[in-house]
């Protein structure tokens, strides 16, 4: 069983002014840890979209094509940002109890209880905190499409259409202007690309490409290959590119 209070257990005899300068410390580090994520709720699905520059102290690029998103279950992906080692952690967290909870229930795990799961690991290590913040999105059996943000203190919340990273001010400015919900998953890849390649441009921790996975009812998690991205990119005006 996946231990939940690590963070704590490390700092039991660490002072308060000790624990106070590990969490600012942490906490400095996620500001420039730079990445563009975002999620949008279709009427048939989800959409999640990244870049791909993985930044070390936010001025060096470390890796140009660093994989921020993943499967979760066949209905569940979720996309990454923060620091690397404390997502896969967690992710390989997730997918433990998201095949436990099938093998036992023969049934797909609730998405909302992926959230619950992943917020109360952050808020059990809030001490010494896993820097991540996760966009949880899916076709839940009960709820159909839905997106949860879960934050590295453990905050949780529903959302409908959601961005995070140092990019996603300028993501923001996309999706508010372009998004609505009751659109198809078709409408809503070239916005959410629009959106990840306009904080390319304008963000420096956001760079060199972008993945796309969509959720559907009937096909489940599917990452976009290199053909589709390209011809979704084709319909996009030249000028919103990177």
């Amino acid at each position: 069983m996946p231990h939940l209070n690590k963070g704590l257990d490390d700092l039991a005899n660490s002072s308060p002014a000790e624990r106070a300068q590990e969490i600012r410390a942490k906490v400095d580090a996620m500001k420039y840890h730079g990445t563009t994520t975002c999620a949008m709720i279709c009427k048939d699905g989800v959409v999640l979209c990244t870049d791909t520059r993985v930044t070390a102290g936010y001025l060096f690029i470390a890796h140009r094509r660093g994989k921020k998103m993943y499967p979760i279950d066949r209905h569940v992906g979720v996309t990454i940002a923060g620091t690397v080692a404390d997502a896969q952690n967690l992710i390989d967290t997730l997918k433990y109890y998201a095949n436990l909870y099938r093998l036992e229930n023969e049934a797909p795990i609730p998405i909302k209880s992926l959230a619950r799961i992943s917020a109360n690991i952050f808020y059990a290590n809030r001490a010494y905190p896993m820097i991540a913040d996760f966009l949880i999105g899916g076709v839940d059996p009960e709820e159909g499409p839905v997106i949860y943000s879960v934050d590295f203190f453990g905050a949780n919340t529903k959302e409908t259409f959601v961005s995070t990273g140092s990019g996603s001010p300028v993501a923001y400015g996309i999706l508010e202007d372009e998004y609505r919900k009751d659109m198809a998953v078709k409408d809503v890849v070239p916005i959410a690309i629009k959106a990840v390649s306009a904080a390319i441009k304008r963000n420096a921790g956001t760079g060199d490409g972008f993945d796309v996975a969509v959720v559907t009812a009937d096909a489940g998690y599917r990452e976009l290959t290199r053909e589709e991205k390209n011809q979704y990119l084709v319909t996009i005006p030249s000028s919103s590119r990177s």
